[in-house]
């Protein structure tokens, strides 16, 4: 087998503008989760043109694609598709054209970036050791995750090893973040509906002041929760949307509670739900409201094999030199990615994108998310490198 470096070099030496086509195409024509039947079709064009035959998962969106067929071990590289709904605010000849949709946490780039490493390989998939797969998996900002339709589908049945990349807007374009151990967070979504008599409010004695209720779930839950758990574990419930009444002088019969309770800990994320539910229990007892606690599991911590990460970063110092592979820390941001840690070993790595000398980077989750395109290139070595490597040692 050629040195990484090549496979990858040559490749992008005939492909690079290509690539960036690609993502600027994936970034004007955002899809939300299960809805990427464009970028699927994209997808399989590419994939099937480079000799390749991709599969299409059963629910009609997202993509799996093997290349080579040696006897070695079958190793992932997986991207997500899909984009949020969110309006994009940027003023680029590649800005959304899909209304109050946008590629605003870099899926588009991981899209991409598997795609040129796929096809990079497949030009010497006659002299691979073993299988690469593939994954371009949807609906990865959907709650539990469309992880568990790869999964459900049998796709990680003979794998060895699975490895991922994700935008980080901190890190500059050229060096990669690495973390052997949790590197995100559990990521549930929590919604407490209240009921009441509703009433006047000259006489909330008579009824229950539900408006006081909800004030009192919102800001004694976390504070309560957070002497319940070990500080240690890191649990962060933050609301998103508070809503009750219509007006001034009448105590409203239902308000509502929506956000999301992010936690480093496996094991607090396991005990939250019950705990959730007796604290709001014990919150509300006092005024008679009705709690309805509707608890919706996301996602474990993303918990990196401390093999695979080793794999990884000596193969990003390889592909890419010696200082590029940097250490990086745990966020409580969440990813689907971690189902397929639950399963088999692996790693993701965080993938700088932010331009050098600019202070000021895009943050995720926002509608002026933005990237510098040079890493692009940046991300097809060091998958294409981390490849190799993997068939070749698992």
């Amino acid at each position: 087998m050629s040195p990484s470096h090549t496979v990858a070099e040559d490749w992008l030496e005939r492909h690079a503008r290509e690539l960036v086509d690609v993502r600027r195409d994936l970034h004007a024509h955002p899809e939300l989760g299960h809805e990427e039947h464009r970028t699927t079709a994209l997808l399989a064009e590419r994939l099937s043109a480079a000799g390749l035959s991709p599969k299409v998962l059963t629910r009609g969106t997202g993509v799996v694609c093997d290349v080579g067929t040696g006897s070695g071990p079958v190793v992932v590289l997986r991207a997500d598709i899909d984009a949020l709904p969110l309006q994009d605010e940027k003023l680029v000849p590649y800005r959304s054209t899909v209304a109050g949709v946008c590629h605003a946490c870099g899926h588009d780039v991981h899209t991409s970036a598997v795609l040129g490493a796929g096809l990079a390989l497949a030009e010497v998939a006659e002299q691979l050791e073993g299988t690469v797969r593939l994954v371009f998996q949807p609906a990865e900002e959907q709650m539990p995750g469309g992880a568990l339709d790869v999964i459900a589908e049998g796709w990680l049945e003979g794998v060895s090893v699975a490895f991922g990349l994700h935008c980080d807007p901190a890190l500059e374009v050229g060096r990669v973040g690495l973390k052997s151990g949790a590197i995100t967070a559990a990521a549930d979504s929590l919604e407490v509906v209240l009921t009441g008599p509703g009433g006047h409010t000259s006489r909330p004695h008579n009824t229950v002041d539900l408006v006081q209720v909800l004030a009192t779930v919102a800001t004694g839950l976390p504070e309560v929760l957070n002497r319940l758990v070990d500080p240690r574990a890191g649990l962060c419930l933050v609301w998103g949307h508070i809503g009750a009444g219509v007006a001034a002088n009448a105590i409203p019969h239902r308000g509502v509670l929506k956000g999301t309770l992010r936690v480093l800990d496996k094991g607090a994320w396991h005990d939250a739900p019950l705990m959730v539910q007796r604290v709001v229990d014990g919150l509300v007892s006092p005024y008679g409201a009705h709690a309805d606690v509707r608890y919706s599991r996301g996602v474990p911590p993303v918990i990196n094999d401390q093999s695979a990460t080793t794999l990884f970063a000596a193969a990003v110092r390889r592909s890419l030199g010696t200082s590029a592979a940097v250490p990086t820390l745990q966020s409580l941001g969440g990813e689907d990615f971690a189902w397929y840690l639950d399963r088999v070993p692996g790693a993701m790595a965080r993938l700088g994108v932010k331009a050098p000398g600019r202070e000021s980077p895009y943050d995720l989750h926002q509608g002026a998310f933005d990237v510098a395109e040079a890493a692009l290139p940046v991300a097809v070595r060091a998958l294409v490198a981390v490849a190799l490597a993997a068939v070749s040692a698992y």
